[in-house]
């Protein structure tokens, strides 16, 4: 039976139609060289080559963005395999205060997806569920990786498939991961699967000079430019699945303009009892990421203390910046020590984003005011002549 979910399937696997899932996979790599003593069908095999055969494993618990899973700022010990299982999610979710519906795709069910934390030199190991329950296949593209399109032609996975990925973590810093099956990579994106991947030096954070560097928090920072189709009356459609409202979203995305530009999945995902946290003297890192779109994020009140705008840990940050730039497809990180108690707006600083289409967080800051940063003179009075 020819239905719209076979057709996007069919879409996604065309390059390898006479393949099984398996088969197509096989034939995406087989024509690169194999090293040295390496299995004929590198990233299949059990262990990549060059070892990492007798480490250490390690299962890390992935938790739903804005927190960031537990972890150690400086590593103890060896290198590790960090073993991760995430499943992807296609669910309804709702993303404005007026009701609108979005059929989203989600690693983790989350907008964006668990933020994974390893160290440089460790290896980070994925097992990708793809439930049975799913409509469409999946795959995912790590930018933190090396060989094999970031590893979306080693994770291709058809519902009710699973399938064990592994890297080395060769470059420090914060990076992108999103699915990318082929012919369907934007709408997937755009549709919710992405989140981050954060390689910290063994050694810790360091400012400009190398001097150590350490947070009390750490929140990651998901944007997302939606495209929601409307009615001939101007109102939001909904849809029942990811693959019905297929046809409609990409001549919405073809034409360049969102609908919303959301942080976390929706308007407000971030904003009253649902605001990041803090307290007076803590030091906070930011992880922001942008899979398809450049941002501009700024915290009204406060500032970025050091900034590594391209999320490489390896270069110096800038220090004391007002507003920095994260460019579609990366992810920058923030460091800030809040000075004053209060409520800060965290904005994409393109000011109709943030305000008309939802881009737009809150930090709420607990602590005692300083007069000497800041103070009301006198109170609004009548103007004396």
């Amino acid at each position: 039976m020819f239905t719209r979910r076979t057709a996007l399937i069919g879409a996604a696997i065309a390059p390898f139609a006479a393949a099984t899932p398996l088969q197509a996979i096989r034939q995406a790599t087989a024509a690169a060289p194999a090293s040295p003593g390496a299995a004929a069908q590198p990233g299949l095999v059990a262990a990549p080559a060059g070892g990492a055969d007798g480490l250490e494993h390690v299962k890390a618990k992935l938790v739903a963005p804005p927190a960031v899973m537990a972890h150690e700022q400086v590593a103890s010990g060896a290198p590790k395999v960090v073993e991760f299982t995430m499943a992807i999610e296609e669910k309804t979710l709702v993303v404005d205060e007026l009701g609108t519906t979005f059929q989203a795709m989600t690693f983790g069910g989350s907008m964006p997806g668990p933020t994974m934390v390893v160290h440089e030199g460790d290896y980070l190991q994925l097992t990708l569920v793809n439930p049975a329950t799913n409509s469409m296949p999946h795959n995912i593209d790590f930018h933190a990786a090396t060989g094999a399109l970031g590893g979306g032609a080693l994770t291709f996975v058809m519902p009710g498939e699973q399938v064990t990925l592994r890297f080395k973590a060769t470059r420090s810093g914060t990076f992108v991961y999103h699915c990318a099956p082929e012919g369907m990579v934007p709408w997937h994106v755009v549709s919710g699967m992405s989140g981050t991947v954060m390689v910290l030096p063994r050694d810790g954070l360091k400012d400009a000079e190398g001097r150590p560097v350490r947070y009390d928090r750490v929140y990651t920072v998901g944007e997302f430019d939606l495209y929601i189709p409307k009615d001939e009356t101007g109102a939001f459609k909904a849809y029942d699945s990811p693959g019905d409202s297929y046809a409609d979203t990409i001549e919405v995305m073809r034409g360049l303009v969102p609908s919303h530009v959301v942080f976390n999945g929706a308007k407000g995902a971030l904003t009253g009892d649902r605001a990041l946290t803090a307290k007076v003297g803590e030091t906070v890192l930011f992880i922001h990421s942008c899979a398809n779109r450049d941002s501009r994020p700024h915290l009204i009140g406060g500032h970025g203390d050091l900034v590594w705008e391209t999320g490489k840990f390896a270069n110096p940050p800038q220090k004391n910046l007002e507003t920095w730039f994260v460019r579609g497809g990366s992810a920058a990180a923030a460091l800030y020590s809040f000075l004053q108690p209060g409520i800060y707006a965290y904005v994409n600083h393109n000011l109709i984003e943030a305000a008309e289409l939802g881009a737009t967080a809150h930090v709420k800051v607990e602590g005692d005011w300083n007069d000497d940063l800041m103070t009301q003179v006198s109170a609004p009075a009548p103007i004396v002549a």
